[in-house]
């Protein structure tokens, strides 16, 4: 019976949070119904890099249902996605230069994969509340979470 408990205790934990494969990286999805399967990503501190690998868990093309992932600052994320919408698909929907920008992946269509390396010490020195979220055009209302320095 306890050990029931615990199964679903865990497989319940996992609705919400990413599981990182090792420590210092982690397998993230988006889909076409415009959400990623986390709420949170937890990045140890002790970690040099940390990797994000996201998969488009969907088949519709980027060009219509793309997904990426942008990591910064919370406060900066209203005004990356606004800046993004302008630069377009072929900029991956990141202004060029954007230094309010910690790091992001390029956008990626149904059935594909991309990965971003972040140096943590980057992430360490935002010293402030930090999110994840996709810059494709109207997704960041939905598709956002925290990133969380353990």
């Amino acid at each position: 019976m306890k050990s029931r408990i615990f199964l679903a205790l865990l497989l319940i934990g996992g609705a919400s949070a990413a599981h990182a494969s090792d420590t210092c990286s982690v397998s993230l999805e988006g889909n076409d119904a415009m959400k990623f399967n986390a709420t949170n990503i937890d990045v140890p501190k002790s970690c040099t890099n940390f990797t994000i690998n996201l998969k488009h868990a969907g088949k519709m093309a980027k060009n219509i249902m793309g997904h990426n992932v942008v990591v910064a600052k919370t406060a900066d994320m209203a005004g990356i996605d606004s800046d993004g919408m302008k630069a377009g698909l072929a900029a991956d929907y990141i202004k060029a230069g954007d230094t309010r920008v910690i790091a992001h992946s390029k956008v990626v269509g149904g059935g594909e994969t991309t990965s971003l390396s972040i140096p943590v010490a980057r992430l360490t020195a935002a010293a402030a509340p930090l999110s994840f979220f996709c810059s494709f055009p109207g997704h960041a209302t939905m598709m956002k979470g925290t990133v969380t320095l353990k």
